[in-house]
């Protein structure tokens, strides 16, 4: 049974909207690599840099 006053999907679409910034991320660093390491590397900052972009934001608000 579901709860009608539930907000479980509510915020939903913040998973997606990360994705898609992991998807470009990936996009524009694997484009740059031309060595295997960089390609290892590349891999790892599109998973983290949306995150580091939204905090760089938050912090560019509160001040």
């Amino acid at each position: 049974m579901t709860d009608r006053n539930s907000n479980a999907g509510c915020f939903a679409g913040g998973g997606a909207i990360y994705g898609l910034g992991v998807i470009g991320a990936w996009v524009f660093f694997f484009q740059r690599a031309d060595e295997f390491w960089l390609f290892i590397w590349a891999f790892f900052q599109g998973i983290f840099w949306p995150a580091f972009m939204v905090y760089e934001l938050f912090t560019q608000l509160v001040s």
